[in-house]
């Protein structure tokens, strides 16, 4: 449990520099520096909590109900950012509508880095016995206030096309997703074994596939005709 929890935050936190390589320098700086505010100033809740108290956090059914359905917002409006960021780049124009909303969907970080952060933020402090908390905290938001802008300079290097940054973004939330469903589980749908197998159910699932890869391809064929009698 506690490994899949670990492979979200740091999934989230990949998320959230990705995001960042869509804007200008002046919405990276900004986004970085408020993240490092959020940081800095909340070391006085983060002195207390312990590694106890999170991993009872983490054993709460309802708490991680609650927390997926944060989730699964946060992932929604990653995934909606993205497939405006396609519409406008495919089919070369958005509604007024639409525009408004990419725009706001890309000066929301992510719901999700906020606990991000300040879960990191406490596992340094407790891993810095007898350093100063405050100390700790404000030489952590200086890093992330530092290394956010560089690590979004440097996934726009190494991806300079959008297409394969949107791509990776989309992928990236939705194994969030799923990992969010593993962990809001947390165990509880362990049942006995059955070895009979619902030939039903598995045709209908093969079906439904099936008829999304032709519906999928018809519409690719479609376009592409489309694009090539202009």
């Amino acid at each position: 449990m506690e490994t899949v929890v670990t492979i979200i935050l740091l999934l989230v936190g990949f998320s959230f520099v990705l995001k960042l390589t869509f804007h200008g320098w002046p919405g990276i700086v900004v986004t970085a520096v408020a993240a490092a505010l959020f940081t800095g100033l909340s070391w006085e809740s983060a002195i207390l909590q312990s590694r106890a108290q999170i991993e009872d956090w983490l054993s709460q059914p309802d708490l991680m109900l609650d927390t997926s359905v944060l989730l699964t917002v946060d992932v929604a409006m990653q995934l909606a950012f993205c497939v405006l960021m396609a519409k406008a780049g495919f089919q070369g124009g958005l509604s007024r509508v639409e525009r408004w909303l990419r725009m706001v969907l890309l000066w929301i970080p992510g719901l999700l880095i906020f606990p991000v952060l300040f879960v990191m933020l406490v596992a340094l402090i407790f891993s810095m016995p007898g350093s100063e908390f405050s100390t700790v905290a404000w030489l952590t938001a200086a890093a992330v206030l530092i290394v956010c802008p560089l690590a979004a300079w440097g996934l726009r290097i190494l991806m300079d096309e959008v297409e394969t940054r949107l791509e990776l973004m989309f992928l990236l939330n939705a194994l969030i997703a799923v990992l969010g469903i593993i962990a809001t589980v947390n165990g509880r749908t362990a049942v006995a074994g059955v070895s009979a197998v619902d030939w039903g159910a598995l045709a209908g699932v093969l079906a439904i596939l099936v008829a999304g890869m032709a519906a999928g391809v018809f519409l690719y064929r479609r376009k592409i005709k489309k694009s090539s009698s202009i």
